[in-house]
């Protein structure tokens, strides 16, 4: 990390405003039999999403095994759905496919907004009372996250709002620190730290399933693994006593094989690499020693305690 890389890091670790521009999907869904077609595809219950509030969920297979992870709003009678770039066209085409046997209607709102992630107060859960306010400015949808918030603001008032943050102090985000944020926060990446070989409940995020809404696509598979215990492997923190290269086999102190470093980054704040890994039922106790190579990785669970 350089100096303004970390500068900024700072800034906004000791309270300060920070700006991340990126694509991201935006879906709009609505119909009178919305609902129904909905609670058929992700892990979430759409029945109990109440207007102005959103939730996490996934779109899983038939398998159980992960398509997208999305957040969902509702305003009034349509559903918002937000998911990131990589997994936007998979996301749209598995809800646009069902326009044809209902009351449900799908649109790609993606090329109509610019997505702003903004840091406030970071790692704390951001408040974000001044930037909602400059986004009420310009209008858009919000979605609240892990310890940022997205905003999609309408094309032609992207400026205005670019504009409005910096006037409010808060820096603009590189990639690199973007990442640092992202693992720290412990938000994984699809192709990354995730793809369609994930079975959804070794994510471990809070929240994303629903386990008494009714049937769904893939959702005997995943209410098997719930009901009978655990999961095989999770995705959760590591610290590590020196850096690593992403894809780095995790294994115990007598040499089994324990799980597999999937992203990787360093925190001033914690003086250490940190990192992001499946790693196996029976490892992931917190402070659990494994070792990746010769290097020390130790469990301590999402997020990170900064």
């Amino acid at each position: 990390m350089n100096a303004e890389t970390e500068k900024a890091y700072w800034h906004i670790r000791n309270g300060g405003d920070g700006f991340y521009e990126q694509k991201r999907g935006l879906i709009a869904v609505w119909g009178k039999e919305a609902v129904q077609f909905l609670d058929g595809m992700i892990t979430n219950d759409v029945k109990t999403l109440a207007d102005g509030q959103q939730m996490l969920a996934a779109f899983p297979n038939a398998q159980g095994r992960l398509l997208a992870v999305v957040r969902m709003l509702r305003q009034g009678e349509k559903f918002f759905i937000e998911t990131e770039e990589t997994t936007r066209e998979k996301v749209f085409q598995t809800l646009f496919r069902f326009t044809f046997a209902g009351d449900f209607f799908a649109e790609d709102m993606s090329g109509h907004f610019e997505c702003f992630e903004v840091f406030e107060k970071f790692p704390a859960k951001p408040q974000s009372r001044k930037v909602s306010e400059l986004s009420g400015l310009v209008g858009g949808h919000i979605f609240h996250g892990r310890s940022s918030v997205e905003y999609f603001i309408p094309i032609d008032k992207a400026r205005e709002f670019r504009s409005n943050l910096i006037t409010a102090k808060a820096i603009k985000i590189d990639d690199e620190l973007y990442e640092t944020l992202r693992i720290a926060s412990g938000i994984p990446k699809f192709g990354v730290d995730m793809d369609e070989t994930t079975v959804v409940p070794e994510l471990g995020l809070d929240g994303m399933i629903s386990y008494d809404k009714g049937c769904y696509i893939g959702q005997e598979i995943i209410a098997r693994i719930h009901f009978r215990g655990h999961v095989a492997k999770q995705l959760t923190g590591l610290t590590l006593s020196e850096f690593v290269e992403t894809g780095t086999e995790l294994k115990t102190a007598d040499g089994k094989a324990a799980g597999r470093i999937t992203s990787v980054t360093y925190s001033p704040s914690l003086e250490k690499t940190i990192a992001l890994g499946f790693v196996r039922y029976d490892s992931l106790a917190k402070d659990t020693k494994l070792f990746a190579g010769e290097t020390e990785a130790t469990v301590v669970g999402l997020p990170f305690e900064i």
